[in-house]
């Protein structure tokens, strides 16, 4: 099992920048996704997950109406699509995958991606 996130980097506040999660080795249509990003210092944190069709999405009230997450499942993979960053977005960035899109614990982890929001 295999998930590979990319797509951090450096972004000037306002600005947008896309994630994607690449999956590979289990049966994707199967699992749900999450992302979840780590900020320096504070705890790991839900920022949004998608569920098996793509169809249902959660979002943290920090990031609703301005991150949105979809899923290729033809491509394995899972993308989030973020706009209007704020500083307090900095963060590294990670996905997961579940077969519970509401489970309290993912089962499979990817790497992290950095996202560094700053003028």
């Amino acid at each position: 099992v295999q998930l590979q996130a990319s797509g951090g980097g450096v972004v000037l506040p306002g600005g947008s920048l896309r994630l994607s999660c690449a999956a590979s080795g289990f049966s994707f249509e199967d699992y749900a996704v999450g992302w979840f990003r780590q900020a320096p210092g504070k705890a790991r944190e839900s920022v949004g997950k998608v569920s098996l069709s793509g169809r249902t999405t959660f979002y943290a009230d920090s990031v609703k109406g301005r991150f949105i997450i979809s899923r290729d499942n033809a491509k394995m993979t899972v993308y989030l699509q973020m706009n209007s960053l704020k500083p307090e977005d900095t963060a590294v960035y990670y996905c997961a995958a579940d077969r519970n899109l509401l489970s309290a614990s993912y089962s499979y982890w990817g790497q992290g991606t950095l996202v560094t929001v700053s003028s």
